[in-house]
This record gives structure tokens, sequence and C-alpha cells, in this order.
């Protein structure tokens, strides 16, 4: 059996997806990065094996993520790819004629613009946690619900409660104003549904035509309360892929896949054994210039890598 890996390594969650020739999901695994990226990918690998046929054969492997550059040199990629291009590639392999992808994750959003199959524009948040998943999470944390009953109770709200969604800080302070004044809690959850639904549009769908199809990816896309407040606020219909919290690996897969098929040559991973290598991380300042470049190196044992993170690419490897 040949198979085609994707690894997104992201700054919440790592996720890995391996599809089989014909691009249909074989296997996969999701869990939280937990600030140790390189173990994770290895213990997820170690898992993944489990999963496939003790034949398996891996034809190309893939990664994308805030990540992966790190996955990459680990893993040996194939492909490393940003994650606009990895969600593109994955909502137009289910639906074709997206137009529109609304991705949001633990630490980050983004909002991608498709026309004809081809990304034409898109517009990331990295530095507002207020139209992110742990926006949700903080809340839920203090209304002391687990996040998996989130959506449920969101959508029993008769009466939504207006938020101020723009900061979390004030987020927080004007939800517990209205816990306060006695609105219930599903209406109080769906407030915030609404509240992060208007930030994310206000912010990253500023001045952009969103048109439908409509596809909501990423770990948020599990919320119902999330696609109705998107719904409303859009006045279309929304589409959630089955599989779309693992999206960004799927669609490193399946770039992979077309890469290794314009290519004559075998994959450059490295192996299963991955999982047992020891690996360490080290960086150091280049003076070469005025920039003062931090740039990164891994090494497993004595053996370098990879290094990155120079301006010029004096440094990379």
């Amino acid at each position: 059996m040949r198979v085609y890996l994707g690894i997104d390594v992201g700054s919440v969650t790592t996720k890995v997806a391996a599809l089989d020739e014909r691009d249909e999901l074989v296997a996969s695994c999701y869990g939280r990065t937990e600030g140790k990226p390189v173990i994770v990918v290895q213990r997820m690998l170690k898992e993944l094996v489990g999963m496939l046929p003790a034949n398996v054969e891996v034809a190309g492997i893939g990664t994308t993520g805030s990540g992966r550059l790190l996955a990459g040199a680990i893993v040996g990629a194939d492909v490393v790819k940003n994650e606009i291009t990895a969600h593109a590639v994955a909502a137009s392999h289910y639906f074709p004629e997206t137009r529109t992808i609304l991705e949001i994750g633990g630490q980050d959003s983004k909002i991608i613009l498709l026309r004809d199959g081809v990304v034409v524009d898109f517009s990331m948040n990295t530095v507002c946690a207020a139209g992110t998943g742990s926006f949700l999470d903080q809340q839920a944390f203090r209304l002391q619900i687990a996040i998996d009953d989130f959506g449920p109770m969101a959508l029993q709200s008769r009466s939504s409660v207006r938020i101020a969604g723009r900061c979390t800080v004030f987020a927080e302070s004007d939800m517990i104003h209205k816990q306060q004044m006695g609105h219930s809690v599903p209406d109080i959850l769906y407030g915030l549904c609404e509240a992060l639904a208007r930030n994310y549009l206000n912010n990253l769908g500023l001045g952009k035509e969103i048109l439908g199809p409509v596809v909501f990816q990423g770990g948020v896309a599990a919320n119902q309360g999330m696609i109705r407040a998107f719904e409303e606020a859009l006045k279309c219909d929304i589409l959630v892929p089955q599989h779309h919290h693992i999206m960004g690996a799927i669609g490193a897969a399946l770039l992979a896949h077309e890469q290794m098929a314009q290519e004559d040559r075998q994959s450059s991973f490295r192996g299963f054994g991955i999982a047992e290598t020891s690996y360490s991380t080290t960086s150091f300042e280049c003076k070469g210039c005025s920039n003062r470049c931090e740039v990164v190196e891994i090494r497993a044992g004595r053996e370098m890598l990879a290094r990155w993170g120079g301006r010029c690419g004096k440094w990379d490897i």
C-alpha cells in the first residue's frame, strides 16, 4: 500500500493525515502541540504507523503550519507549504466550487478567497486572540463548561446577548456584566459566538467580496453555534467538511501527491524510525550585518538536518 502523508504543526494542535493513491483518507491523528512539536510529531507518527498495514510505503510527505520548517526537517518532507495553500487545496478537493474559506484555529485565523480554484486574496489574524478559538476556550473555562458542550448549549439560545468581542479582556468583563444582569448561559454563549463571527468578518473580511460556496474549516468549525452565527451574518449556508479539523494536513498530503507525480524519484521521507530518534534545536545570532538574524538549526545526534531563519539565506541548509 502506498500512502501520502501530510503534517500540520500549529501553535495549539498538530495534525497528521495519510491518503491513499486515490486521495482518500485512510488514517489520521490529532492532538495538542503542548509546546513540544518535535515530540508530538514523533508520537503521532508512531500512532499512525499502527493504523496502517505492515507493508505500507510512504510515496510522499508534506508539511504545513507554523511549525512546517521544523517538521519538514525532522521527517524529510518532499513539500513544505504555507497554511493558505494547504487549506485552499484541501477545500477545493472536497468542494471544487469553493469561493470562500473561513478558517479559525487555536491562535490564528484566516480568510481565503478562491476564484476558479485559484487563491486570489487572503488575510490572516495572528496578533489578536479575540478572533481565534482560544477566545472561546477562555470563556468556556470561565463559565466552567466543557468546550465540546459549548456549541450545543449555544444553539439553545432564545435571545442572544450582544457581547463586546473586539478584545478578550473587554469580552470577559462584558460577559460578567451580562451574567450579573441575569442572562442565561445559552444566551451568553451564543452572544460569544456572534462576537467572534463579528470580529472575524470586521477584521479579516473587511473590504473583501465573500461569495458562496463558503467552507468553514479548522477546529472551531466543530462548534455548531459558530456555524449558525456565520450563516446569520453572511446570510448563506456554510459548508463544513467531514474532516474540518485536519484539513491543513490533508492539503499537505495532496500537495505531496501532486509533487511526487511530477517528479520521478523516491520520497525523501526519513522513515517511521524517526519516532525513536533524539533531536536537538539550537540557535545563534548572525553578526554578518545590521539585521542580526536569529538562525535556527536542528540536529539528529551530530547530524545537521536543517538551518533557517536568516533573511539572506547565507546559513540556510
